[in-house]
């Protein structure tokens, strides 16, 4: 099974480390583990560098003196510093050779190999060429110093996964059937147990509070101070903070399923997918290579024919700083290296992005078709009144409500269950069981026909509400959503249940429309409901009484329309939206369907969170046009420099050493920018 990848080349992946064939960056792992491991790529890197340093020094002494006995010792010295030091480039070159995929190695390897190649024959053949370890040394030296300030700048832009790895707690204290209670390892910890949670201490994992009531710092997946208050019967998150109180819960989901082993997993995975402008760079690095090389050979043979003579040094050495400082890293790292920090900073603040893609293009969208239900709303309806056609049978119809909806997982569902429940009524057995997305559910019961659902599901039966319609339409107008049932046929009874706004929404729309945005309400509810919450809001746009499939359609029109949309959903009436829309974002408080058709992911389901990632969008994208713009004006100015452009004039020419300590730094220099992401203020 493949453990590790490159953050370039995401389709590249091996069962353990080594170097990426297509551009000789090293490995990463594809999972987080749970503490952060020291690179082994960086301990041997370090270590390379720091024998050259020793070794490269004297070399540089001796080149002072030209003779037979310092040319000697100057191919002793540097001989370890290239072939042994230098032991990666060249097999990462060979490998680049092999693959025929040219990078940056192959040009270290050109480079380093003729300088030191020629050097050797200069040795042992003495006569007129010149001898140049202490380049070939300096190079190499250099070149590794690069890597490991590089491999330092990528391990901090990995820092977020293993920030969020270690929130989590190390131990968790099981109560024991008899009332003991032992701290046991968090791994150990299994879903249905008891756990407590004294004051201060981290929630270990998802669970319900089963007793006693706390205030709960989840600013970890929400960006938001404000602690909230939990008592029994609410949801907590693992590596969330107790306050004062005690807390008893019972674990729901542990190990990798947990939210926070979610958030980790999405993390990592976007952070090694590909932005459709990686693609620019991609095209400029498959030429770039052998359009140095030929840049080289042109150079060398220009110096040979007309430069001062002899011309063979100045001709060898303008070739090598060429090779050297044409080196395509800054250009391969100037994407994946920002789309890495966006996606770890997005996930800081309760954003996940599924996608490197979603990060790109986010940005701009000027249309937000967002759900009613669970998106502006709590998501948490409550059954508020029961409307019946035959008095004194209102616990009968949400006895029957109740045994149906009981298997679905939709919110409105919920809510009748939920007050079954609290009336005590029974639970009958359901067979031939059938969902019907954006209608209802039906089923037998009883050996009779039971139909549950809105107005579009009765037309589609046939059946006639208007024995209850001016009584549904004065629930209607106060902003519930009626649900109707029908027995064999005939209609029994309507339920009225009534969802909240989200105490957050006001604000989240109101900054949306300030930023220009155009937001449209698209809910399978009817319309009288929808506008009464589209009122509310500020919503000017209502859609109502839509079908699933009719909701994709309505993208589909908007996008006809030249609108970059984005939908904002939670059910899974919401999947073909979603999955239509340029970008997709599901609430993360919502049905597994619904985030795995969309493109980004809102933890706590706050809409503020949108606003927050559409600025990270364009943060990250203005942080990877500059990174672009670095990596192809060093090139543009470094070469022709490189080649000796300012000789005639100036008499300027550039030391391969300073071609190598350039190209390292242009390299650190995009990293270093696509860092200023993890601070930047959205």
């Amino acid at each position: 099974m493949a453990t590790w990848g490159c953050p370039m080349h995401p389709e590249v992946a091996a069962e353990g480390p080594g170097a990426c064939p297509k551009c000789g960056m090293s490995l990463e792992p594809l999972e987080a583990g749970g503490a952060l491991e020291p690179n082994p790529e960086l301990i041997d890197m370090t270590r390379r560098f720091w024998v050259s340093v020793v070794l490269t020094l004297p070399v540089l002494l001796l080149s002072i003196h030209d003779s037979l006995l310092a040319r000697w010792l100057e191919l002793l010295l540097s001989t370890p510093v290239v072939l042994w030091a230098g032991a990666p480039f060249f097999a990462r070159a060979w490998s680049s050779v092999v693959s025929r995929s040219p990078n940056m190695f192959t040009l270290i390897g050109l480079g380093v190999g003729v300088t030191y190649l020629s050097s050797f024959v200069a040795v042992l053949a003495p006569g007129r060429l010149a001898v140049y370890f202490e380049t070939a040394a300096v190079i190499t030296t250099l070149v590794l110093l690069g890597q490991v300030l590089e491999l330092r700048a990528r391990g901090r832009t990995n820092a977020a996964i293993h920030s969020l790895l270690e929130l989590a707690p190390k131990t968790a204290r099981r109560v024991r059937a008899d009332g003991s209670e032992e701290d046991v390892p968090l791994a150990d910890v299994l879903p249905g147990e008891r756990l407590r949670v004294r004051p201060g201490e981290k929630v270990p994992v998802d669970g319900m509070v089963v007793d006693g009531s706390s205030s709960v710092d989840e600013s970890m997946i929400t960006g938001e101070p404000m602690p909230v208050e939990k008592s029994i019967g609410d949801q907590l998150v693992g590596a969330t903070i107790n306050g004062t109180g005690t807390l008893v819960m019972e674990a729901r989901r542990v190990g990798s399923a947990t939210l926070l082993a979610q958030i980790v997993r999405a993390v990592g995975e976007a952070s090694r997918s590909r932005a459709p402008v990686q693609r620019l760079a991609d095209v400029a690095s498959r030429y770039f290579v052998p359009f140095v090389v030929g840049a080289a050979a042109i150079t060398f043979v220009a110096w040979l024919l007309a430069g001062p003579q002899p011309g063979f040094e100045p001709a060898i050495l303008n070739a090598v700083a060429v090779l050297i400082i044409a080196c395509p890293c800054a250009l391969g790292l100037a994407t994946p290296m920002s789309i890495t920090v966006a996606s770890g900073k997005g996930a800081s603040f309760g954003v996940l992005f599924k996608n490197a893609g979603a990060i790109e293009t986010l940005r701009r969208v000027d249309t937000l078709v967002v759900d009613k239900t669970g998106t502006l709303t709590q998501g948490h309806p409550r059954l508020t009144s029961v409307l019946a056609v035959d008095s004194g049978s209102e616990a009968s119809i949400v006895s029957l409500a109740a045994s149906l909806e009981r298997t679905s997982e939709h919110a409105l569902a919920k809510a009748i269950v939920d007050g079954a429940l609290e009336s005590c009524l029974p639970f009958e057995r359901v067979i031939d069981f059938e969902a019907l997305p954006g209608q209802g559910v039906r089923g037998q019961i009883g050996g009779k026909s039971i139909a549950l659902g809105n107005d579009a599901l009765m037309h589609a039966l046939g059946i006639d509400v208007a024995p209850l319609f001016g009584r549904v339409e004065g629930e209607r107008a106060a902003g519930g959503t009626v649900t109707f049932l029908a027995v064999d046929g005939m209609i029994a009874g309507a339920f009225t249940i009534s969802d909240p706004i989200k105490a957050t929404t006001p604000a989240a729309i109101q900054a949306l429309q300030a930023a220009g945005i155009r937001i449209v309400m698209l809910t399978g509810d009817h319309a009288a409901s929808a506008e009464k919450v589209a009122a509310a809001l500020g919503i000017g746009e209502v859609i109502a009484d839509v079908l699933p499939d009719q909701k994709a359609q309505i993208v589909k029109r908007l996008q006809s329309e030249g609108r970059f949309v984005a939908v904002a959903g939670d059910g899974i009436n919401d999947a073909p939206a979603l999955a239509q829309a340029n970008v997709g974002i599901a609430m993360g408080t919502g049905t597994d369907v619904a985030i795995e058709s969309a493109d980004v992911t809102l933890v706590k389901g706050d809409l503020r969170g949108i606003v927050r990632a559409r600025r990270l969008s364009e943060a990250a994208m203005r942080n990877i046009r500059q990174n672009l713009f670095f990596a192809f004006v060093y090139n543009a100015l470094g070469i022709p420099i490189a080649a000796g452009v300012l000789y005639p004039a100036f008499g300027i020419m550039l030391s391969p050493m300073i071609a190598a300590a350039a190209m390292s730094l242009s390299s650190v220099s995009v990293i270093a920018n696509a860092l200023r992401l993890r601070s930047a203020r959205i």
